[in-house]
């Protein structure tokens, strides 16, 4: 946890993967964080992969219940009123300018998601 590689790879999970508004990056970084404490390691290991799904399952649905909603776009309109194009450069300017970066936009959700792979991860330690 924590590599720069890791890092380095959820570089475009920003705007729902790609600026797309697809499921949120914020949850798909959760659950590849707790993926990385529960994952299998070889793809074979189809025990180890069914209780990944269900870590993943629980970071899902916890996170559906406190925002209300998965999909980036989906989440826009229930915090902004309205579906921000975020690959579209003026609308990503408008986003912005509507409080998409404020402490009540994207980083709170940010910080829900991290509050809840962080629990879930304690909670895994006993």
């Amino acid at each position: 946890m924590g590599s720069a590689e890791v890092f380095k790879a959820g570089s475009a999970l920003a705007g729902g993967v790609a600026r797309r508004g697809e499921t949120c990056g914020a949850l798909t970084g959760a659950i590849m964080a707790v993926c990385c404490v529960v994952g299998r390691e070889r793809l074979e290991d189809r025990e180890q992969y069914g209780k990944a799904m269900e870590e993943a399952g629980r970071v899902y649905d916890r996170f559906d219940k406190e925002v209300g909603q998965t999909l980036c776009a989906e989440i826009h309109k229930k915090r902004f009123g309205k579906v921000y194009h975020l690959n579209v450069p003026e609308e990503r300017t408008a986003f912005h300018d509507a409080g998409g970066h404020s402490k009540t936009g994207c980083p709170q959700v940010c910080g829900i998601a991290a509050r809840i792979a962080a629990e879930i991860l304690l909670d895994k330690r006993g």
